[in-house]
């Protein structure tokens, strides 16, 4: 923490996600303070912050751990491992925006437990973990989740490309995988981080099932979630607007991590 006693912050990636959190921590967040930033293309970081009220230090990515207490990572699934294990390494608290890329990742856990670092999934464009968390306390028959995008929010996927689907030219929605959060996570990983989280909420990555569909009748990300436990049956679905700069990306998902970030610092903290 610094003098002030706010959480010194820091974020890799300042795009659709990174630079919106940027700013609203540029603006003022109680307990909170922006020190570093990091980018790819660190010409294009320092045009990001340019007229800040605070401007934060531009550093290269693995070297965001060394300037803050949380580490955000808000940058293309390339370089999570970059910023997460300098994190981990010193002991920090990391929040993952790509939360997809943690799970072919685990062993980031067991490292963050031998460092003291924390590791903390924010719900992003989702809803719901709450109870679905409080029902993996108890026995879960079930876990699905069905993911409808505007097909150009699923233009490029690894997934697609190797397997020649077309999801452009689209009249009628089209499912375009069927499988488990796995390895929808290694063949969408701009796509899935919201199966990624509900995957680690509830009954793991072999367990959740994932229905992925482009779907020209859509102008929203939306997701449905159904879950089947002893103690509820949930079913929940959330229409998230896209972003303008990055349609892969759910204009809520930044503010998502900005309330994830309050509730590390807030006296009242409301859900689990």
């Amino acid at each position: 923490m610094d003098m002030a006693g706010s959480l010194r912050v820091a974020i890799g990636g300042l795009g659709a996600i990174g630079g919106h959190l940027a700013r609203a921590l540029d603006g003022g967040v109680e307990g909170l303070s922006l020190t570093a930033v990091a980018a790819r293309d660190q010409g294009k970081a320092r045009q990001a912050i340019a007229g800040f009220r605070t401007p934060p230090a531009v550093v290269p990515l693995a070297d965001l751990a060394t300037e803050a207490d949380v580490v955000v990572e808000a940058a293309p699934a390339a370089v999570f491992e970059t910023i997460a294990e300098a994190a981990i390494a010193r002991g920090r608290i990391f929040v993952p925006s790509s939360v997809g890329a943690l799970l072919p990742r685990m062993h980031l856990i067991d490292r963050a437990r031998e460092t003291g670092a924390r590791i903390i999934v924010p719900t992003g464009a989702l809803l719901g973990l709450d109870a679905v968390r409080a029902a993996a306390e108890g026995p879960v028959t079930s876990v699905t989740i069905e993911t409808r995008k505007p097909p150009r929010g699923l233009e490029g996927a690894p997934y697609l490309v190797e397997n020649g689907i077309e999801v452009l030219g689209l009249t009628a929605p089209r499912l375009v995988f069927k499988g488990n959060a796995f390895d929808a996570a290694r063949g969408f990983p701009a796509n899935v981080n919201v199966a990624a989280a509900l995957a680690l909420a509830g009954i793991g990555p072999e367990r959740t099932m994932v229905e992925i569909w482009g779907d020209p009748g859509v102008t929203r990300n939306t997701h449905t979630i159904r879950v089947e436990a002893a103690a509820a049956r949930l079913t929940m679905t959330i229409e998230n607007v896209p972003s303008e700069e990055n349609p892969r990306t759910g204009k809520i998902t930044p503010l998502s991590i900005l309330a994830c970030l309050r509730g590390l610092t807030s006296t009242l903290k409301v859900g689990t």
